[in-house]
């Protein structure tokens, strides 16, 4: 068993334009977006919003979360799998499918999340690492270490940014 540490990490300090994850907010809030947020699957562009909620929790970088409506759902293959998020409830999960290819857990949502985080119903986020690409207003968006969180970093945040090992008690 790993010892607990005994203190969090230095945050880094944000440049002009930038954001540290360590001053959002735990529980998370949520930041509707007009970003422009492309979602890219086997050279398929399966997702285009400017309608997306950003959830912003301490440590962790944003994961973008898009209506529904702007999500090509017909490359989803449901899992079985479910998870409980102390926060927003339980989430369901998706494999997504374009030809042969295939990518498995790529995508979530909360089909009855909790009250407070109830904006999030008929939205779904994925994991950018998992996906061909994802863009936020033009920018690559580099998915977060560890297979847990499905962050999405920009150059619009700095960490450091809880999921890579080591991390699981910030």
């Amino acid at each position: 068993m790993r010892a607990r540490p005994t203190q969090r990490p230095t945050p880094e300090t944000p440049g002009p334009g930038q954001e540290s994850v360590w001053d959002y907010p735990r529980p998370p809030a949520l930041d509707p977006s007009d970003e422009h947020v492309v979602v890219e699957f086997a050279g398929r562009v399966i997702a285009d919003t400017r309608r997306s909620i950003r959830v912003l929790e301490t440590s962790h970088p944003p994961s973008y979360y898009l209506p529904s409506a702007d999500v090509d759902a017909t490359v989803f293959v449901p899992s079985e799998r479910v998870t409980v998020c102390e926060f927003k409830g339980a989430a369901a999960y998706a494999h997504l499918v374009v030809g042969e290819e295939r990518s498995e857990l790529a995508c979530w949502w909360y089909p009855e999340p909790v009250p407070r985080y109830a904006r999030l119903r008929d939205h779904v986020t994925f994991y950018p690492g998992r996906v061909g690409r994802c863009l936020v207003d033009g920018v690559p968006v580099s998915p977060s270490d560890g297979g847990f969180y499905g962050g999405w970093i920009t150059p619009r945040v700095v960490g450091p940014f809880k999921g890579a090992p080591g991390s699981e008690w910030w």
